[in-house]
């Protein structure tokens, strides 16, 4: 690799190979000609598996040099986020992974059933099907007339391009650009930038002190939310195993940090373009008096996909004060009659909707 700032961590290049739908294979005939095949496959802990035809091209590149690769755009970075009229910094950041090694055939019944039952595994995560067994009747000659066959991992390349060679202020403005301009995933690109130049400060839009914002969470904060809810009212006798759905359904999630690492706060909004509801904001107990909630619902408001919407809501049993400092009145202040088990909030200037999300 021409510039190992950009290097990447071989277990995060081959969990990126893990979760890509296709990935291509890049080797050459017993002639010279060059070969691309984009594929499905199965990474397991020894090699990336693949099946095929005996009749295939794939089958007469057995025994050849490989590369098989996968790569995930983060975001694609316009010229005017860094100067306001040069083209050359537009750029694309993007992870990759190359991984190197001599294609060989899969004979074993049981490793070839072991690679197909992962294939199956993860395109058919409800099962529903008889699995893979060499000793299945119906199985044992599918497994004699398939070709599986395996480029091991000899060598593993991983690439994260994120702003490693930038300057301070340049991802300072990047960042800025792309919370502005707000597109589907710009917001997780911002954490994946942050993730990849620490040293960065903070740009204003995530400034907290004592605490660390993020713009979007992840999969892997899910424990950590599910923890902090566990005790709020609104989850009472609410199954804990709906809080990961409804956080990976959200239109905006975002939350804090403690100074140790410590996920402190979270809060959620679900939009669907014409109105916006604000539901689970959450502050650990050790955390609060001292405006973190303030701070992260400033955030999620500002969030491109909930300040663009016309109409937003939240129910609240006791932070009608908070609300307040954002311009939320009370729904009945507007429509009389209006009734919810929880206090509705809505911004003025909404159009009202009687409260409810869905009217």
């Amino acid at each position: 690799m021409r510039r190992e700032i950009f290097r990447s961590d071989p277990r995060r290049a081959l969990a990126l190979l893990a979760r890509a739908e296709v990935v291509h294979l890049a080797t050459t005939t017993p002639e010279g000609a060059p070969v691309l095949r984009a594929l499905d496959a199965a990474v397991l802990e020894d090699g990336v598996y693949f099946h095929g035809a005996r009749a295939g091209e794939k089958a007469r590149c057995l025994g050849r040099p490989a590369v098989v690769s996968a790569v995930e755009v983060v975001t694609h970075v316009p010229s005017w986020m860094v100067h306001p009229s040069h083209a050359c910094p537009a750029s694309t950041f993007y992870r990759s992974v190359q991984v190197h090694g001599t294609i060989r055939e899969v004979t074993s019944p049981a490793e070839k059933a072991r690679a197909l039952e992962a294939l199956m595994s993860r395109w058919q995560p409800e099962g529903r099907y008889d699995p893979i067994d060499p000793s299945h009747p119906h199985y044992a000659g599918e497994l004699r007339g398939t070709l599986v066959f395996t480029v091991p991992f000899e060598r593993v390349d991983g690439k994260d391009k994120l702003g490693q060679n930038r300057k301070p202020e340049e991802l300072l403005a990047i960042l800025t650009g792309l919370w502005e301009r707000g597109q589907p995933g710009d917001a997780e690109a911002i954490e994946a930038v942050r993730a990849a130049c620490p040293a960065i400060p903070d740009p204003p839009f995530l400034a907290c002190e004592g605490f660390r914002l993020h713009a979007a969470l992840t999969e892997e904060d899910l424990p950590a939310v599910e923890a902090l809810l566990a005790g709020e009212r609104g989850w009472a006798g609410q199954p804990r195993e709906l809080v990961a759905p409804a956080h990976r359904a959200a239109s905006a999630w975002v939350g804090a940090r403690a100074p140790d690492g410590t996920l402190v706060a979270s809060a959620r909004a679900v939009s669907d373009g014409r109105r916006t509801w604000v539901d689970d904001v959450v502050v650990a107990p050790g955390c609060r008096e001292r405006g973190l909630g303030e701070r992260v619902v400033a955030l999620l408001l500002d969030h491109p996909a909930v300040r663009r919407v016309p109409s937003v809501l939240m129910a609240t049993r006791d932070a009608h004060g908070l609300c307040a400092k954002f311009g939320f009145v009370d729904a009945a202040t507007r429509r009389p009659g209006a009734g919810a088990s929880d206090l509705v909030l809505v911004r003025p200037g909404a159009p009202d909707r009687g409260g409810q999300p869905g009217s």
